[in-house]
């Protein structure tokens, strides 16, 4: 639910405490404040460990007991993963937890001093300061499935870049050792090709086996998607290569790495699928939206990854917002400034839906006709990327539909954009 700045601030009454707290690696700093700004007490560090949480906890009860104050507001900078530790230190306790946006930290350390300088004892006085002024957020630590589903997924990310690495550097190696390996087989992925990479991957070896040695190996391993035919291209390809024909055996070397490299990552992707289906099997809404034409188990998986509980929103806008889609806007007097998305918030979900727009798009009739639509109607037409990224707003709206209200997809509501603009466009 959104919380209007004014609200924030009446949150912080005279017997609040508010701690500004500097997160770095090992070492934190922190400063209390009263709810006119005055500080309390004096600057303290504390080790980013139990011991350490256990002193801040100790210093802001005796100094909040000295200074008659019943409740502790805690808001601090989320610095990378850092702050991780000390938000489920805080969990469940009477203390609360608020987060100061990084950006309004840099922007606002100069109202003190006029310098630009930082340090671990200023930072937290501005995180404080903003803290006082409503400028913060209530942080969403996602919990059981959701929590599951956001660590699986960023596994699935960090497996996918890397397997994809493998694959660019295997080609690679093709282009400077066999660049007509591409003509016989196409991707290098498939059975037939990855079984001679392993046995025989230089034109010279396909050579030395002939066709008949070629044919052999794919008999061996019993594949049916290759025989004399491709034996007798892949022979022709290797007797015509103008590969590179020095430092072989280390490159032979070099190539079994990286395939030993891409059946790791491989297994390792297919079991980090396994997981995610499996998760994404318990949440209700997921099987519904898996129907829609176009849409894939990686896009449903990661938008609940990112999102969390969707419940949690109120409106479909907050979750434009969190996707970093909100139009932003910048006018002053008689000009009037192109308008833009924001780009602020989960950069992840983003991607996710740009990557999802594209294959509906091209496959989905509905998301065609609202494509169509929003690029040639007669008043403000929108350019070809604006109306993927209407697309990706449109779609987060049809997530946000589907898991609130628990109802089935249904393109003739999707595509209520245009009959709803078309009395107007008769009037």
């Amino acid at each position: 639910m959104s919380v209007t700045q004014n609200e924030k601030i009446r949150q912080v009454t005279e017997t609040t405490m508010v701690i500004g707290v500097d997160i770095a690696s090992e070492m934190h700093w922190a400063r209390a404040f009263d709810w006119r700004g005055l500080e309390l007490g004096k600057a303290v560090k504390f080790e980013n460990s139990a011991e350490g949480f256990r002193f801040f906890l100790h210093w802001l009860s005796e100094l909040a007991a000295e200074q008659k104050k019943s409740s502790v507001m805690v808001g601090l900078e989320p610095t990378g993963h850092y702050w991780f530790t000390l938000a489920a230190y805080l969990q469940g306790s009477s203390i609360k937890l608020v987060l100061v946006n990084p950006y309004h930290v840099k922007r606002s350390k100069e109202l003190d001093d006029g310098h630009p300088s930082k340090s671990d004892k200023k930072d937290p006085k501005t995180i404080a300061k903003l803290v006082l002024e409503g400028r913060y957020a209530f942080p969403y630590i996602p919990q059981g499935l959701y929590a599951e589903l956001r660590v699986a997924m960023n596994c699935r990310w960090r497996v996918q870049k890397e397997l994809t690495s493998v694959q660019n550097q295997i080609q690679r190696w093709l282009k400077i050792y066999f660049p007509e390996h591409k003509t016989v087989f196409g991707k290098f992925e498939g059975m037939g090709s990855m079984a001679l990479l392993h046995a025989a991957p230089f034109p010279s070896d396909l050579i030395a086996l002939g066709v008949d040695g070629i044919n052999q190996i794919w008999r061996q391993m019993k594949l049916r998607c290759v025989g004399l035919k491709r034996a007798q291209r892949a022979f022709e390809a290797a007797k015509n290569s103008v590969g590179c024909t020095t430092g072989i055996e280390a490159a032979r070397m070099e190539l079994q790495i990286l395939l030993e490299d891409y059946d790791v990552k491989l297994q390792q992707y297919e079991r980090i699928m396994e997981v995610v289906e499996s998760l994404c099997g318990q949440i209700p809404e997921a099987e519904e939206l898996l129907q829609i034409k176009g849409i894939g188990l990686t896009t449903v998986a990661g938008i609940f990854a990112e999102v969390g509980d969707i419940r949690r929103f109120s409106s479909p806008r907050q979750l434009q917002k969190l996707a970093g889609l909100a139009i932003t806007e910048n006018s002053s007097g008689k000009h009037k400034g192109q308008t833009e998305i924001s780009r602020r918030g989960r950069a992840h979900l983003r991607a996710i839906l740009f990557r999802a727009a594209m294959p509906l798009v091209a496959k989905n009739e509905e998301f065609q006709k609202l494509h169509q639509y929003f690029t040639s109607r007669a008043e403000n037409p929108l350019k070809k990327m604006q109306s993927m990224i209407a697309i990706c707003c449109k779609l987060l709206r049809v997530f946000y539909a589907v898991a609130i209200k628990g109802c089935a997809y249904s393109a003739e509501k999707m595509l209520a954009d245009i009959h709803r603009n078309q009395p107007l466009k008769a009037a």
